[in-house]
């Protein structure tokens, strides 16, 4: 069974192990070594302990063997309060295409941060679009092209 709660700072180092595997198995189909290697960087156990600081952080796990399976993050878009934004969403390379990235969309839009916001943003991978898209999420501003950081700029409205 496939459960999701809040991260715990004891998660760190599965979470941050699980978004390199799946960078490096599933985002490497789009994306650069190079790009991804630095992308990593602000991706560390450490960074997800800072971060849960201040966003909601979730994780999945599969009650089965105690493993997590999928993390993602929802926070103020800026600071405000009618915006919130989406990010660091991954799923492990052997649990995609079962339901899991949809299960957890699902929590993060049951959050206080979604349900309080008029527009929620997430800055979405070339990997993740058509997942994104398929969840709801259109082209910011209309906008189909990638920005600086590679990623393409998607939001949902409440």
């Amino acid at each position: 069974m496939i459960t999701y709660r809040i991260f715990k700072n004891s998660d760190a180092e599965e979470v941050a192990s699980l978004v390199k595997k799946t960078m490096y198995t599933t985002n490497i189909k789009d994306y650069s070594k190079k790009y991804l290697e630095n992308y990593l960087k602000d991706l560390t156990a450490q960074n997800f302990i800072e971060n849960a600081k201040y966003f909601h952080c979730y994780v999945l796990t599969d009650d089965t063997n105690n493993t997590i399976v999928a993390v993602g993050s929802i926070g103020p878009y800026w600071g405000k309060k009618d915006e919130s934004s989406l990010f660091n969403i991954f799923v492990l390379p052997e649990y995609q295409s079962k339901g899991i990235g949809r299960k957890l969309i699902t929590a993060l839009e049951s959050d206080i941060y979604f349900k309080r916001a008029k527009r929620i943003e997430i800055p979405a991978s070339i990997t993740g679009l058509g997942f994104y898209q398929r969840m709801g999420y259109h082209f910011k501003n209309g906008k189909k092209s990638l920005d600086n950081e590679q990623l393409y700029r998607l939001e949902k409205f409440n």
